[in-house]
């Protein structure tokens, strides 16, 4: 049930994301003169449509990940009174670059929400307005809780969060591990939060200097602001589209290294390569992996990581959309403007071969990382 419920959210989350995407086209090109034909909620086939009063078909399908929208003259060479195509280079520099701009804009709202309930720190140095921070500790949380060992026995699991440990009060996990060690080859009570409930555990802790209770421990950081919030929403959302590219820059990197240690190099530099590639395959997830692993562990953790990941996912659209990647915006735009330093013409065929090619890598990287999603899963 906690699966299916974490599936639900995330696909309401991700739709969330590229409708608000998609209304940005639709804003600005509806400013620049531009026919806006149909705003859909999903991908057809249509389950429902209906023609609003400014003339613009709005339909919800069946395909219920994502949203579209369709301009009239799509194409660069389309040259009639309303057509996309017919509006100036910057005219179609910011209706390409709007759904950028929404992404990044919810990302910062999102944050800046947070930033006065309670900001996680998730990257060194996060931004924090001097004078307007207020730092939390979280309760000490089981990240996971290994087979065989007394926490698994006692009925422990990842995400519990302790409260008092052998009678005393536990703040870090530096008391934990403390604590573990004091009382190991005895049997203790643990006072534990599950889901807002409070419960009790009898652990038999296991002598020795070795692992006596079983589990990984972390303790989230949360920073809360007032006055500053708006600042720190709009700082952090910078700082984590950086951190975006940097990791996005990392992985081609591996990606590109790995594969040429496979191809050309040594027994032993193959062995390197195909450790730099799983790092790599480590570092991305697909529909799957977003969908059946990540929300539903973010739904269980509350709402405060919820928000958090939707947050991240939102600039996450806004980094892979401005680049210069066929079929999606930032491509679309690069393509455009080639042609036009080049002063060549960018013909409605050739724009369709380019994006064609473009959406057939997109979807061949997008099952790749599906299959190494279904992997991870069967491990």
């Amino acid at each position: 049930m906690e699966l299916l419920l974490g599936i639900i959210t995330g696909l309401i989350a991700l739709t969330f994301l590229v409708v608000v995407h998609e209304l940005g086209h639709a804003i600005v090109a509806r400013r620049n003169g531009v026919v806006v034909e149909e705003f859909g909620i999903g991908f057809p086939p249509r389950a429902w449509g209906k023609k609003l009063k400014n003339k613009i078909l709005f339909s919800i399908n069946w395909l219920p990940l994502g949203g579209f929208v369709k301009m009239q003259g799509e194409y660069d060479s389309s040259n009639k009174k309303g057509d996309y195509g017919a509006a100036s280079f910057w005219a179609k520099t910011k209706i390409l670059l709007a759904g950028v701009f929404i992404n990044w804009i919810t990302a910062a709202v999102l944050l800046t929400i947070l930033a006065i309930t309670g900001l996680p720190q998730i990257i060194p140095n996060q931004f924090a307005m001097q004078g307007d921070t207020k730092t939390i500790l979280q309760p000490v949380q089981l990240s996971s809780v290994n087979g065989r060992y007394p926490a698994q026995k006692a009925g422990l699991q990842a995400r519990d969060k302790i409260v008092r440990f052998a009678g005393q009060e536990v703040k870090t996990t530096q008391d934990f591990i403390d604590l573990t060690h004091k009382y190991a080859g005895k049997t203790v009570e643990v006072i534990y939060d599950r889901g807002g409930s409070e419960h009790t555990a009898e652990v038999a802790l296991k002598s020795g200097s070795g692992i006596v209770f079983g589990a990984s421990l972390v303790q989230q950081t949360e920073t809360r602001s007032t006055w500053s919030a708006p600042i720190v929403g709009v700082a952090t959302t910078g700082q984590l589209t950086w951190e975006t590219l940097s990791g996005l820059g990392q992985l081609v990197g591996n990606l590109a290294n790995g594969l040429t240690l496979q191809l050309t190099g040594s027994q032993s530099a193959k062995k390197a390569g195909g450790e730099e590639l799983a790092a790599a395959s480590d570092s991305v997830a697909g529909p799957v992996g977003i969908l059946g692993v990540i929300f539903p562990a973010a739904q269980q953790a509350g709402a405060t990581q919820l928000t958090m990941l939707v947050a991240i996912i939102s600039i996450a659209l806004a980094v892979m959309n401005v680049l210069p990647i066929p079929a999606l915006d930032g491509g679309r735009w690069f393509t455009m403007a080639g042609f036009r330093l080049a002063r060549k013409k960018l013909t409605k065929d050739r724009e369709e071969k380019i994006q064609a090619t473009g959406f057939l890598i997109l979807m061949a990287l997008v099952v790749l990382v599906t299959v190494a999603d279904v992997g991870k899963i069967i491990k």
